[in-house]
């Protein structure tokens, strides 16, 4: 029988964290220090004042999502506290906010960038797919490095979980 102090943290909350931030990263990296994209760069060019406005009201929904996102991953982190369910270390944690940056820059990339096409990560040249290609990488690597990370740090809170006997 496994008692909740047993019971290792949940995934949930790393995954949405990572989810998030990697959001935020995507937003205030690419759409405002390199202004490279908006959300809907693509659709309505931002050069004018009012293609402008509309990718800026569409970013700020963008990043009140990825808000969302951290605070789920906040509140799932508190719930899991609560239970009294074991504190995840730094490998178990990292390792799936790395998974859910990956999984972030994966799906942006392929809905946004290649399904909807409403922006790709450069659309500021003549040929943006070698970009796209680049942005989906790094989604696959994210999510690889992060898994491979993460397990090491379960393995190591399991073994703290159930320590063998003498």
């Amino acid at each position: 029988m496994t008692t909740s102090r047993h019971r290792p943290p949940p995934r949930t909350s790393g995954l949405l964290l990572g989810l998030g931030l990697g959001g935020f990263v995507d937003g205030i990296v690419l759409h405002q220090i390199l202004q490279w994209h908006h959300m809907v760069s693509a659709r309505t060019s931002p050069t004018t004042l009012a293609g402008l406005e509309l990718n800026t009201v569409a970013d700020g929904f963008f990043h009140a999502a990825t808000w969302v996102l951290v605070v789920a991953a906040s509140l799932t982190s508190i719930a899991a506290w609560r239970q009294g369910r074991l504190a995840p270390n730094y490998r178990f944690h990292l390792g799936l906010v790395l998974v859910g940056w990956g999984l972030f820059n994966l799906v942006e990339g392929l809905v946004n960038h290649q399904l909807l096409g409403v922006h790709h990560v450069r659309d500021d040249l003549g040929a943006p797919l070698s970009w796209d290609l680049g942005f989906l990488l790094s989604g696959v690597v994210l999510v690889a490095v992060g898994w491979w990370v993460h397990r090491q740090g379960a393995r190591r809170l399991l073994a703290r979980a159930h320590p063998q006997a003498p």
